[in-house]
């Protein structure tokens, strides 16, 4: 058999892997646009943030009403959370969630998805196959 030169093989590792992964697009996340009328806070690109994340809303939402230690419900695209919170402390939140539950901590990439394995969950990488526990929220 006929050993093959190294850039015959990266060649047909590329082909093999989902064109997404071989995108090298900036992953940037927004920052929060939000206001504070009354007692509530209010995220206007809620709905944005989490389809940057590919994230449902609903495991976002949990996470920053959880770590404001308030209630957080959706008004259309709209999140809502009770009491007045800063910009600054939302993007922080945002940010924490990414780097905990998008971010691969391996290859440092975004490509990735959140498993439910019996009682555990998993932050898998569709970049590396890397398969990291992660704190459920």
């Amino acid at each position: 058999m006929d050993l093959l030169d190294y850039p015959t093989l990266l060649k047909r590792l590329r082909e093999g892997l989902p064109q997404e992964i071989l995108e090298s697009s900036r992953f940037k996340v927004p920052k929060v646009d939000s206001f504070i009328e009354g007692n509530r806070t209010f995220i206007k690109n809620f709905r944005e943030i989490c389809d940057i994340l590919a994230r449902p809303e609903a495991s976002v939402l949990k996470y920053i009403a959880r770590e404001l230690a308030t209630a957080g419900s959706m008004e259309g695209s709209t999140a809502v959370f009770q009491g007045k919170f800063t910009r600054d402390v939302l993007d922080n939140l945002v940010e924490r969630y990414t780097q905990l539950y998008v971010i691969c901590p391996i290859c440092k990439r975004p490509d990735s998805e959140i498993i439910k394995q019996d009682r555990y969950q998993f932050l898998v990488c569709k970049a590396c196959g890397a398969r990291t526990p992660v704190k459920p929220y």
